[in-house]
């Protein structure tokens, strides 16, 4: 699993180790790092051109001191100073001292013009905004040269706790970072800065629990339903979906679909659509008689593709089993009865969802999307899974990390995925698992079968559902 720990957090840690170690030291090891890292990407380092954009914190001063590591190794290494009154010391004797040279910002982007490799030293994980506007053509010098942009520790310009671009920011290639990752190497927009992400172990002491937390193959493995000798369709369980209309069967088809595939033994469908739902799968169990009458099941998915059925949502929303809401559901939901559920809820809004349920406009949740699944899962007292190119999964309660997912691929933007995701998540909901993993292995699931599906190319929701099981076996053959 990676983690990802706030600035006050990561600060603390290293307070608590410099006070342990000799003056430089922790410097040092975050430089030598670094030193690696851009060697390995430059592959020759002897004849390279390599400029720094060295800023006034320590994230200069690392970059000063990989420098002079690569400067010793035969590269010609510039360092542009933003700041020369406030810059890193001893950093900038280590450069001179190994035959690095110095300058002002006069010139820098044609020097970055000719560079092979540009290192981002210009702000630490503490700087707010977007770039000073000293800094910004830099920035935008280097996302027009040939040369790679190695980011220090987390891009300038970005939010490190938030993830939020408010301004101009680096475009790195790769972001090696230290210690732990900073939840803005995870979430988007910021993300989309970073790059690559490597992590250098620098033997940082960090507390439970993290601010962010992403889960790998082994993690998702290890929450997988899975049944026992003695298990039947019953008590492997069973998820009630309530979903299509007559105007979007395809809705409940697709909704269906990803709850076969989920980990529940048996699906039951409610609403308009069974005939549809019937001749592509026979298996499930179909009713018109509405959700109480139903039979019963162990959580329910209600809202892909109503339409206006606002009755059978709240039917739904009324009863006592862990409840997925999604669509049309987050819309006709009754604000006051989702809070007031006793039962686990999981909601699952894209952007555009999520601002109307905030009030906002959508590119205020595009921007703050951290924030935003914070608002959301404190104001509805439900877990919930914001969708979007990283998917995060928040707890209502604090003291639990945010999960946050980034397995997908852009095909996956395209008519009908979402109902697939609701119909898998409802269906480990039924099968036993909490709402927070149900919609974290969920998406980790679904955004892994897009990629199988679609290999680079177009891929359709259908695609996505025939998918899963080669997902699934993937994430346990391998974890």
């Amino acid at each position: 699993m990676r983690t990802a720990y706030s600035v006050e957090t990561v600060r603390a840690a290293e307070r608590e180790l410099m006070a342990r170690l000799p003056e430089g030291a922790l410097m040092q090891r975050a430089a030598a790092g670094l030193a690696a890292a851009c060697a390995e990407l430059l592959g020759r380092v002897y004849g390279s051109r390599v400029v720094l954009l060295v800023g006034s914190g320590d994230n200069g001063g690392d970059a000063l001191y990989a420098g002079a590591r690569l400067a010793r190794r035969g590269a010609g290494v510039t360092a542009v100073l933003l700041s020369p009154e406030r810059v890193h010391a001893a950093g900038l004797a280590a450069l001179r001292r190994a035959g690095g040279r110095v300058t002002g910002t006069d010139g820098a982007e044609e020097l970055i013009g000719r560079a092979d490799l540009v290192v981002d030293g210009i702000v630490g994980i503490g700087g707010k905004g977007g770039l000073r506007p000293e800094a910004a053509p830099l920035a935008e010098a280097a996302a027009r040269a040939r040369a790679a942009v190695v980011a220090v520790d987390l891009p300038s310009g970005v939010d490190a706790d938030t993830g939020e671009v408010r301004g101009a920011a680096v475009r790195a290639d790769l972001t090696v970072t230290f210690g732990t990752h900073k939840p803005g190497l995870l979430v988007d927009p910021a993300r989309e800065h970073a790059g690559s992400v490597r992590l250098v172990d620098i033997g940082l002491t960090l507390p439970e629990p993290a601010a962010l937390e992403a889960l790998q193959h082994a993690d998702v493995a290890r929450l997988l339903p899975s049944p026992s000798a003695e298990s039947d369709k019953y008590r492997r369980g069973v998820v009630g979906i309530a979903a299509g209309s007559a105007r979007y069967p395809g809705a409940a088809v697709l909704a269906v679909s990803g709850a076969l595939r989920g980990g529940a033994g048996a699906v039951r469908y409610v609403g308009p659509a069974g005939g549809a739902v019937l001749s592509r799968f026979p298996e499930t169990l179909v009713s018109d008689r509405g959700p109480r009458k139903a039979g019963r099941v162990q959580a329910w998915v209600v809202g892909p593709g109503a339409g206006d059925d606002a009755e059978t949502v709240a039917e739904v929303v009324g009863t006592d089993v862990p409840v997925l809401i999604d669509a049309d559901g987050l819309r006709l939901a009754d604000r006051e009865a989702v809070r007031a559920r006793r039962a686990p809820t999981l909601m699952t809004p894209h952007a555009g969802e999520a601002a109307a349920l905030l009030g906002v406009a959508r590119e205020e949740v595009e921007g703050a999307r951290l924030a935003a699944v914070r608002e959301l899962a404190g104001r509805y007292r439900a877990t919930v899974l914001l969708k979007g190119s990283t998917t995060l999964v928040a707890d209502p309660a604090g003291g639990t990390a945010v999960r946050v997912n980034a397995t997908g691929t852009p095909w996956l933007a395209t008519a009908g995925s979402g109902d697939v995701l609701s119909g898998l998540t409802g269906s480990l909901l039924a099968a036993g698992l909490s709402a927070r993993d149900a919609g974290s292995v969920g998406a980790y699931l679904h955004g892994l079968a897009g990629r199988l599906a679609s290999r680079g190319t177009p891929a359709a929701a259908t695609d996505v559902a025939s998918s899963l099981p080669d997902a699934w076996r993937d994430v346990t053959a391998t974890a």
